[in-house]
């Protein structure tokens, strides 16, 4: 996508770039996208990068990026929905999300306080767009049904490598060989 310029329909929380901070763009104000990918867009507001997740883009005129589950039969947080969600978020630099390159370790699901707890890492233990990242992670996991907590923890033991990442998210960006 080129660089445009939009203006904001609604209020839009986004987070800013590469510190994760929440903020919100108020509605009626100019906005220029610099980038969309993995269904989130980045964006110039006031000088600062920000990042809007796909899930708001309605706020900027822009196709909003649908992430639904079906209604809970019950009052339990869904496995298989966290992971559904954690494969919505995408590195910011390679359209390959989190999961298939490899940076979930583990999803841990207290069903008695309706917590899920997320130990992830980055590709690189210097990544500036660590804290973006895991805002990103929080915001999905936090649409899944029944729950109260998400907490994300950026680990970097054992370190990434390429060899952790799926055949698909390989062959995606060149790296299967």
């Amino acid at each position: 996508m080129e660089r445009r310029m939009v203006v904001a329909q609604a209020d839009c929380p986004a987070r800013r770039v590469p510190d994760g901070t929440p903020l919100t763009i108020p509605k009626d104000t100019f906005v220029t996208i610099t980038q969309a990918l993995g269904g989130n867009y980045t964006v110039t507001y006031h000088g600062q990068m920000v990042r809007v997740d796909g899930t708001d883009a309605a706020n900027l005129g822009l196709e909003p990026e649908l992430l639904s589950f079906p209604p809970p039969v019950d009052d339990l947080i869904d496995e298989a929905q966290v992971w559904e969600a954690l494969r919505t978020v995408y590195d910011p630099e390679i359209p390959v999300d989190l999961v298939n390159l490899g940076l979930i370790y583990s999803v841990a699901i207290d069903q008695s306080t309706k917590r899920v707890d997320i130990s992830m890492t980055l590709t690189a233990p210097a990544c500036g767009m660590g804290p973006v990242l895991v805002g990103d992670v929080e915001y999905r996991v936090r649409r899944v049904p029944n729950m109260d907590l998400v907490k994300v923890e950026l680990v970097f033991d054992p370190p990434w490598s390429r060899d952790m990442m799926s055949e698909e998210a390989q062959l995606e960006t060149g790296m299967f060989f």
